[in-house]
């Protein structure tokens, strides 16, 4: 069993940068790979980003390359997800996953997820 919990959500400003952090916990967690997902209302979830379980492998969906980056710390059990130059677009609950494919970008090879946290951003 894996637990997961993210924080970092909030309201900011078009421009604005965020950074989110998932605590990760539980037996082998750092054997995991670890992504975010973000979902908005009446959209699917989306792929955003993933990290090896090393964290020296990252990948990032096109849409969010160049103002998204991921970062994971074993040492710590964080991954992280940093975004700069937020737009109106990038409003949703953001997710923490974990599973056991490398690279994955489907919902579905995640065994483990968090509850979310809500990124709101107004023009």
């Amino acid at each position: 069993q894996v637990l997961l919990v993210e924080s970092g959500g909030g309201s900011v400003q078009a421009g604005d940068s965020l950074r989110l952090s998932c605590a990760y916990s539980g037996r082998a967690a750092s054997s995991y790979v670890m992504a975010w997902f973000r979902q908005a209302p009446g959209k699917e979830r989306e792929f955003l980003a993933a990290a090896s379980r090393s964290g020296e492998g990252t990948f990032l969906t096109p849409s969010v390359k160049g103002r998204f980056t991921i970062s994971r710390d074993n040492a710590k059990n964080t991954v992280d997800l940093q975004m700069n130059n937020l737009t109106p677009e990038d409003t949703a609950v953001y997710f923490c996953a974990a599973g056991s494919a490398w690279p994955a970008i489907v919902h579905s090879a995640y065994e483990y997820w968090g509850r979310g946290t809500q990124v709101t951003v107004s023009s």
